[in-house]
């Protein structure tokens, strides 16, 4: 059974930073894209990074580009997302996903919530 555990979020002031991470089981982990997804109240899920199987190629959305960094652990099955220069309007639950490249299977996390506030 596939799983995929987020942790790391909560409350942070503007200027802030967070480090979330997805913990992956159930699956050959280095056989997978994986993505980090956001929703916040009223507005539907976007993307928000990408990490290829092999950890070499990265992609931001331009919003967060220069102050997200995203990352994987083959070896711990784990994926993360170093968020500085926290933003209000970063404020959402954020979402681990995994894609098998050509099956499309994919799986979702349960999401940890991101507040940036004052």
């Amino acid at each position: 059974q596939v799983q995929l555990v987020e942790s790391g979020g909560g409350l942070v002031q503007p200027g802030g930073s967070l480090r979330l991470s997805c913990a992956a089981s159930g699956l050959t982990f280095t056989t997978y894209l994986m993505r980090w997804y956001r929703q916040a109240p009223g507005k539907e899920r976007e993307w928000v990074a990408s990490i290829s199987s092999g950890g070499i190629a990265t992609n931001y959305k331009d919003s967060v580009r220069g102050r997200f960094t995203i990352s994987r652990d083959n070896a711990k099955t784990t994926m993360y997302l170093q968020m500085n220069t926290l933003k209000p309007e970063d404020t959402a639950v954020y979402y681990c996903n995994v894609l098998r490249v050509g099956l499309g299977v994919e799986y979702w996390g349960q999401g940890t919530q991101v507040t940036v506030s004052s």
